[in-house]
């Protein structure tokens, strides 16, 4: 066995190991670093194939943005998973019909997958002397920028969403007033106390 063969054999393995304790693990903070390592393993795998820019995107966007933004919803959401697991229950004869039914259509799928010839040319990268990532920059921003927007936009939606449902407003804090600090009267701002000798604050 190749050294390369060997590699994408441990970041396969990888991917698809941190893809199933993602889903299987029992802590919502564990799952989320697990997903960090199948994100990072995919990264590999990008490597191997020569599309390293797609890599460096994937560690950048997906490990340094999305599953750390993943991370601090889930520490700070505060929610009580006990009883999240406990009305689970009641839903599960439904997940396991969708889930049967979603593996029903992917085997559905599968059965009549077929390769286009001319489906290449129309996803190929423009000809001439560019680099891996200026010819990734000419179908991102050129042929599919409609489609890059939009991604874009899912995303800002994604991260408005989780501000939203991280913002408290709690009533036991105090709070800072700026506007009630600078229209303070300077001659209320400070009270004069005559103490008495021997009596004390």
């Amino acid at each position: 066995m190749t050294v390369a063969a060997f590699t994408f054999y441990a970041f396969a393995v990888t991917t698809i190991t941190g893809g199933l304790m993602t889903v299987l693990s029992r802590n919502p903070v564990h799952s989320v670093l697990w997903l960090i390592l199948a994100f990072l393993s995919s990264a590999g795998l990008f490597v191997l194939l020569g599309a390293e820019f797609v890599a460096m995107l994937l560690i950048i966007v997906y490990v340094g943005a999305v599953a750390v933004l993943f991370l601090f919803v889930v520490m700070m959401l505060d929610v009580d998973f006990a009883s999240l697991k406990a009305e689970m229950t009641k839903y599960m004869p439904l997940g396991l019909l969708i889930g049967v039914i979603i593996l029903m259509q992917l085997a559905l799928a599968f059965g009549v997958w077929g390769y286009d010839e001319a489906a290449q040319a129309r996803v190929a990268a423009p000809t001439g002397d560019f680099p891996n990532t200026g010819a990734l920059g000419l179908l991102l921003y050129d042929k599919y920028i409609l489609l890059f927007q939009l991604a874009g936009l899912i995303l800002l939606v994604a991260m408005i969403g989780a501000i939203v449902l991280t913002l408290r407003h709690r009533i036991d804090i105090k709070r800072q007033n700026i506007v009630a600090q600078m229209m303070r009267d300077p001659a209320k701002a400070m009270e004069l106390k005559d103490v008495k000798p021997g009596q004390g604050l």
